[in-house]
């Protein structure tokens, strides 16, 4: 569904989209302030970095993976000494960030952070991609996501997903996705094929706007984190939450497998990965995984977890590629059997 076309569904609030934008921006800027603790330089790297290394994030301002992308770049920057510009380039499902990254030179100073839906089922949900995710791009490091909120608009007259579901049956709804193909994109095209139902999903650039739609009355439901969700508390209201346990930051609110809603899907766990162009030396692959897994401890990468909800941290390397190997053909095959098309 355009986003223009969105008038088929009532407003429901007098809540603004610039103010509830406003306190995004505002919740997105405290969860990132800096703090990182300057180490010493990583060992046998040669010369690198001796120019500023970009990071590329897939999604703007105002959401997790951009949360993350700048604790990382700080964590570089402390242990290595060098300056980490951080790009946003957001649009077209992550594609336009991971291009970018995947016709970069491998020499260690490009890479993208993105949600792992992009990089993980794109290679199927579209049948025509710039860059082959097989073959061009490579992984360093994977950011738990934790579990993600299932909101709706607080004026909605449903108090869980069964409820939410047959309200879907029988009046219009649209679903808040922050990407094409994302995660709440999946969840919404599964329970239409199990349920029956009709729930449109309507695509943003990233999570920001798509809690101020939320939070309007434009959509009637979205998945994201539970920062994002935060902000426009009061707006909006937890009717459940992803993945196979409870969130720590809404411990009554129970998981949609709880509740009954079946398929792999909803039991997994939504990470963030940061890749980089194939080819890329391994011992900067290296530096850089250790780096997300000695900056879990630091005090800036408690509190960020500890703000999005998230109790898990960055594996090392070896454990990272292990996952990666096991967990990717999963995601690819519920993209497959789910039959979504996006071009």
């Amino acid at each position: 569904m355009p986003l223009s076309d969105r008038r088929t569904f009532p407003v429901l609030s007098p809540f603004t989209r610039r103010e509830v934008l406003g306190l995004v921006a505002t919740a997105a800027a405290c969860a990132v302030a800096p703090g990182a603790i300057a180490q010493a330089k990583p060992t046998g790297l040669g010369n690198w970095p001796n120019k500023p290394i970009k990071l590329i994030v897939a999604f703007p301002a105002g959401g997790l993976t951009d949360a993350y992308a700048r604790m990382y770049a700080e964590q570089i920057t402390a242990k290595t000494g060098q300056a980490v510009v951080v790009e946003n380039r957001p649009g077209a499902g992550a594609i336009i960030a991971l291009d970018a990254a995947a016709k970069s030179p491998a020499d260690g100073y490009t890479f993208a952070i993105t949600t792992s839906g992009t990089v993980w089922q794109n290679r199927v949900l579209y049948s025509k991609l710039p860059y082959n995710l097989d073959k061009d791009l490579v992984p360093v490091t994977v950011f738990p996501s934790g579990p993600l909120v299932v909101a709706v608009h607080d004026k909605l007259p449903v108090n869980n997903m069964r409820e939410f579901i047959e309200f879907a049956k029988k009046n219009p709804a649209a679903m808040g996705t922050y990407a094409p193909g994302s995660y709440p994109h999946m969840v919404a095209d599964q329970i239409n094929r199990a349920e029956g139902t009709k729930i449109i999903s309507a695509h943003y650039r990233g999570e920001a706007p798509m809690w101020v739609d939320l939070a309007s009355g434009q959509v009637q439901i979205a998945i994201g984190s539970y920062q994002s969700f935060a902000s426009v508390q009061g707006r909006v209201r937890a009717i459940g939450v992803t993945g196979s346990y409870r969130s720590p930051k809404l411990p009554d609110v129970p998981t949609l497998t709880q509740q009954g809603v079946a398929g792999r899907l909803v039991t997994l766990e939504g990470a963030l990965p940061v890749v980089a162009p194939a080819g890329t030396p391994e011992p900067i692959i290296q530096a850089l995984a250790q780096i997300a897994v000695d900056g879990a401890n630091t005090p800036r990468a408690e509190k960020l977890r500890e703000t999005f909800a998230i109790p898990s941290k960055p594996k090392s390397l070896s454990e990272m590629r292990k996952d990666w190997e096991a967990d990717v053909p999963v995601w690819i095959k519920l993209a497959v059997d789910l039959g979504i098309k996006l071009d």
